[in-house]
């Protein structure tokens, strides 16, 4: 990609097409900013991810702050899962460059891993009511052992996170909505979007160091984005979560299958 496709008015459009679904949705942008990158511009595998990563921290920044203004944080969950996450993607990291991974390649481990994810994600999003009212009903596992698998749950997503980007939010929700019944829905989302931070910021310093960040189309993407994400912020209490949800899901499935058929 050369500096004119890199700030063209489509990357830009893109970046706040992008914000305003997450903003509406709540979902992380790697679900959708990824596969952009790589069926729209034409991106290496590897450097979407990378790119996404480090967009994402920024963007997840932003909202942990407004989170952490409204209390809407449960930190201790947030280091649990922290403690598992950024080991995961650590270890991950190590294990692409020793698979020769970079910044000049589209992996197969990369598209099969972001395929998979997508799809888990969809079905995250259209479960997520009716394992939020299974699980209201049952009492959770004891103290420690959830302590426990929070960890382990963080580093799955520390895994999957920085191989495909896609992770932290949708299914990081769900594994929430899991372990924690007792807990706010809201105070799960900002806690969420606080751990999606240093979880995103490691696994791009890792990209990073394998050559698979696009600093220009970065921040690009970042011009639109952040317009993006107030105004489909300030939308999404017009619009039924209910209508939202499905067609989200339908945008995952249809990607998702995509990246596995590449």
């Amino acid at each position: 990609m050369d500096l004119t496709t890199i700030f063209s008015p489509l990357s830009i459009i893109s970046g706040f097409v992008v914000g305003v679904l997450v903003g509406l949705t709540g979902v992380g942008g790697g679900s959708l900013m990824t596969p952009i990158l790589i069926l729209l511009f034409g991106a290496h595998s590897t450097t979407a991810v990378g790119t996404d990563l480090l967009y994402a921290s920024v963007t997840k920044a932003a909202g942990s702050v407004a989170h952490g203004r409204k209390h809407n944080v449960d930190w201790s969950i947030m280091w649990r899962l922290t403690v598992g996450s950024l080991p995961g993607s650590i270890l991950t990291t190590a294990f692409m460059y020793r698979l020769g991974i970079n910044g000049n390649t589209s992996s197969r481990l990369v598209t099969v891993t972001l395929g998979i994810a997508l799809l888990l994600s969809a079905a995250a999003i259209i479960a997520r009511p009716l394992i939020r009212r299974m699980i209201d009903r049952h009492a959770g596992a004891g103290r420690r052992r959830t302590s426990a698998l929070t960890i382990l749950s963080g580093f799955v997503l520390g895994v999957l996170v920085t191989i495909s980007s896609v992770g932290a939010g949708a299914l990081g929700m769900t594994l929430l909505v899991l372990l924690y019944p007792g807990v706010r829905l809201v105070r799960l989302v900002g806690t969420d979007v606080a751990h999606a931070v240093p979880l995103t910021l490691v696994a791009g310093l890792g990209h990073l160091l394998l050559g698979a960040v696009n600093w220009q189309l970065l921040v690009s993407l970042l011009l639109g984005s952040v317009p993006g994400i107030v105004l489909g912020s300030n939308l999404s209490a017009r619009l039924p979560e209910r209508v939202l949800r499905p067609i989200l899901a339908i945008i995952l499935v249809t990607v998702g299958i995509r990246m596995l058929l590449r």
